[in-house]
């Protein structure tokens, strides 16, 4: 369509120069595209020991989503962070992450319900992703990396901590689109779209079922959202396809182990150990970047 041209919307050419700048996408078509874009795919994300990276990180991210219900894209953005760039990283995701997700938004029979409560939220994060990509400020070569382990470092203290909060139902109008906002700018920073929307969500003291139906919907909202932005930006290719398939089946498998150790053990006994390997997973990329 000739509404969604580069020529004819300069502010998508100013998102995806920002969005390079701030390197959790890189640029395309600005200078170097063409040679910028080769050497990517000489990089070999779709190389054999990537692929076993992925194989690996994917395997335990599904395992943890599905012994507690969540954690599919906090772990494994924070594992593959340790073999990639966020960009890369993130855009692997969107494959496992989005499936996953579209199923858990489906399953509970209270999506209008949720769409009726959510939409600020939801509103926001579309909003924020695109202000993120266009506002964010220039970065160095490893700021994705310690804005990732920032982010893993605070979701993993308010886990370690317990950390509750209480919304009032006539605040969740402004309250909401506030938190959009943050989730959607969180999320181009990092790729990952966990804070602050899982406390805000959590904090709306929802049933489980329909809590779960509710994260479904809000991580499905802000996949999509982060794929239009890595999309444009030229981030996404068809080197990702063969990662982002291994990814989805060895997720899968890891969700149906996860389940299956579900009943063996306390689920918060594993939630506990979660969190703390996701603030020590942090604190090693947030280091690692700044070194």
């Amino acid at each position: 369509m000739a509404i969604l041209g580069r020529e004819a919307h300069p502010a998508f050419a100013i998102a995806e120069l920002s969005l390079a700048r701030f390197r959790i996408v890189r640029r395309r078509g600005f200078h170097h595209g063409p040679r910028l874009f080769a050497k990517r795919k000489a990089g070999g994300v779709d190389s054999p020991a990537i692929l076993i990276a992925v194989a690996g990180a994917f395997l335990l991210a599904g395992f943890v989503k599905g012994v507690i219900g969540l954690g599919l894209p906090t772990v494994a953005i924070g594992l593959l962070g340790l073999v990639m760039s966020p960009a890369q990283a993130a855009a692997i995701l969107i494959v496992p992450s989005l499936v996953t997700n579209v199923w858990q938004m489906f399953a509970g029979g209270h999506l209008l319900e949720l769409l009726r409560r959510l939409w600020p939220m939801l509103l926001g994060t579309c909003a924020g992703t695109f202000i993120g990509a266009v506002w964010l400020p220039h970065s160095g070569g490893g700021q994705a990396t310690i804005w990732l382990g920032a982010a893993l470092m605070v979701y993993g203290a308010l886990g370690i901590f317990n950390v509750r909060f209480s919304v009032p139902r006539r605040a969740e109008v402004w309250l909401g689109l506030l938190i959009g906002v943050a989730t959607g700018a969180v999320t181009v920073a990092t790729g990952v779209f966990a804070l602050p929307g899982v406390p805000y969500i959590q904090a709306l003291q929802m049933e489980r079922d329909k809590m779960v139906q509710a994260l479904g919907l809000s991580f499905t909202v802000s996949t999509v959202t982060l794929a239009m932005a890595l999309s444009h930006a030229g981030e996404m290719n068809m080197s990702l396809l063969w990662p982002s398939l291994v990814g989805l089946a060895v997720a899968a498998a890891g969700m149906l182990l996860g389940q299956m150790v579900r009943g063996l053990i306390r689920p918060e006994t594993f939630r506990l150990f979660f969190f703390i390997g996701l603030l020590a997973l942090g604190a090693h990329l947030a280091l690692r970047g700044l070194l």
